[in-house]
């Protein structure tokens, strides 16, 4: 028993050090805690700064991942078998219809942690380089739009594989407002289906695209973006308290170094960031960043297992490409296009303006440049990178704020005021019943 116990704590001290000096071995020891920094800023470990929008994120592709894998030994990439198998997860395979829901919650709420990470690093000006040397917050904020993008595909080429009709006619939808886009809208729509039509290649290319290579790109790029957190100095707050205590003159401790082993020369992030009364505002990684980890991952999972068991998995009929549904909408996450070209769908005389090119293609193009290029037209002055709401950045935040909320609404209209042949309905008024079909 006593060479148990020995084997276990030999196993599990790095999580729980029992003084500053395991503490920073913990660190170097530990493959998984060598992310992480020795020490860390307090208030970057705040849940009021940055939400752990991130880390949530990075726990939900973790979830997918595991549950992915496990659906892909029942599931069969076939548009004779496809259906059926997935009927057999929800209905045969023991908790199959648990597997199948937390995977689809997952990927729900992945979406919208990423979108609203996002929303985070810019109100936060994130994006921005502080005052430390070698910074390039930009690149990793475009490495943050690239995630978003995929996260976005990685989703859609997901919605396809059950092959029911909500799946087959949301990428029917969402591949035909990616038509519109001019000299290549046709051939990116072939690209995606295989072909002309949805079917046994469009199934296929959507499987490989899922399962291997989208996820391989998340990976590449989620471990690029964190290599970049580091190298820029941590999170933006750290940079507003090493700014304050510069405008405050506190004067350095003597005998501390504040470079690598004190033998390192020249300026980079991490020295020019560093606190100067560190043992004030910092702690250890382990246990307290890790402790907050754990807490963050078992509450993300609660929180999609609950969802999943309110909110169950839907299976309609068997895709059909002869019966279409009134309404046929694309996924939840494209509904703001698919309303956006849907107002932007007019006539000005005996010219018809075409909203997919307007809305399902030119503007939302505008705003994925407009948010690339937006750090390097930001003139901001130091003062605001880290901070919520920068007075400095009324004007910025308002905009981009207008434009979130504007997103936010036309999914809503989408979602749920839209019905039968894409009439607007408020919540109170009833849908006109459709004819049945024999």
């Amino acid at each position: 028993m006593e060479a148990r116990k020995k084997i276990w704590e030999q196993v599990v001290w790095t999580w729980k050090p029992e003084t500053e000096r395991e503490a920073g071995d913990s660190i170097v020891r530990n493959i998984l805690l060598h992310w992480f920094p020795a020490r860390v800023a307090l208030r970057s470990l705040s849940y009021s700064y940055s939400f752990w929008l991130g880390t949530i994120s990075a726990v939900l592709f973790l979830i997918l991942s595991i549950t992915g894998v496990i659906l892909m030994f029942m599931y069969v990439p076939s548009v004779d078998q496809a259906y059926q198998s997935v009927k057999d997860i929800e209905y045969a395979v023991s908790f199959g219809w648990f597997l199948r829901g937390l995977h689809r919650i997952a990927a729900h709420l992945m979406v919208a942690v990423v979108f609203f990470h996002m929303v985070r690093v810019f109100l936060t000006a994130a994006y921005r380089n502080g005052t430390a040397a070698n910074q390039n917050r930009p690149l990793n904020w475009i490495i943050g739009i690239v995630l978003l993008l995929i996260t976005l595909l990685l989703s859609f080429t997901g919605y396809l594989l059950p092959w029911d009709q909500l799946a087959y006619w949301a990428i029917t939808v969402g591949t035909n407002i990616a038509r519109a886009a001019p000299l290549v809208g046709e051939s990116i729509r072939y690209l995606f289906l295989g072909g002309n039509e949805i079917g046994q290649s469009t199934l296929l290319r959507f499987y490989v695209l899922h399962c291997f290579f989208l996820p391989t790109l998340v990976l590449l790029l989620f471990s690029w973006h964190m290599w970049r957190v580091r190298k820029d100095g941590g999170l933006a707050c750290v940079d507003q308290l090493a700014l304050k205590q510069k405008r405050e003159n506190v004067t350095p401790i003597k005998t501390k170094t504040y470079s690598l082993l004190g033998l390192a020369r020249g300026r980079t992030a991490q020295v020019e960031t560093s606190l100067i009364n560190e043992d004030e505002h910092t702690v250890a990684s382990s246990p307290n960043l890790t402790r907050r980890l754990l807490l963050v991952m078992l509450a993300t999972l609660f929180i999609s297992s609950a969802l999943t068991f309110i909110a169950r998995a839907p299976l309609e009929e068997p895709a059909n490409a002869s019966v279409t549904p009134n309404p046929a909408k694309a996924p939840w996450y494209f509904l703001w296009l698919q309303e956006l070209v849907t107002d932007t769908t007019f006539k000005i005389g005996e010219v018809t303006i075409n909203g997919a090119l307007v809305g399902g293609i030119l503007v939302p193009g505008v705003l994925i440049i407009l948010l690339t290029v937006w750090p390097y037209l930001d003139r901001t002055s130091v003062n605001a990178v880290g901070g919520w709401f920068a007075k400095e950045r009324r004007r910025q935040n308002a905009v981009f704020l207008f434009i979130v909320l504007t997103i936010l609404a036309l999914t809503i209209v989408g979602t749920f005021l839209r019905g039968t042949y894409w009439d607007f309905y408020w919540p109170w008024q009833s849908w006109p019943e459709m004819p049945k079909k024999f």
